[in-house]
């Protein structure tokens, strides 16, 4: 059943990505961060921890899932660290994360070879 509560839940956020590429007029960009901020929104009233709980990498995966990360992250560190957390709570968080897509990109943009339009 976490299989099919993973596929809801990351289906339906790409439904609603989708959606908001067709039908306004937002840059994949601005779509992006707003799913980033709203991650870090529902995660901060309580409501992205439980969803996670229920559809595990459905809902940990996405970009809403990045800003959720982050901040946990933060969380973690004002508790720890006091008010410096604020600062690098979401970088130590989502160090491994961060490292992993610029070691990938830089290891694709070696071995491929791009075409001019």
């Amino acid at each position: 059943m976490q299989f099919v509560w993973a596929f809801l839940v990351g289906g339906a956020l790409c439904l609603i990505g989708q959606v908001l590429i067709d039908r306004t007029s937002l840059t994949p960009a601005r779509i992006l961060t707003g799913f980033v901020v709203a991650g870090v929104v529902l995660s901060a009233i309580g409501l992205y921890g439980p969803l996670v709980e229920i559809a595990g990498e459905g809902a940990a995966v996405p970009l809403s899932g990045f800003g959720h990360l982050m901040a946990q992250g933060v969380r973690d560190a004002v508790d720890k660290d006091g008010a410096i957390g604020i600062l690098t709570g979401a970088l130590t968080a989502s160090a491994a994360g961060i490292g992993a897509a610029v070691v990938l990109s830089l290891t694709a943009g070696l071995v491929s070879k791009p075409k001019e339009k």
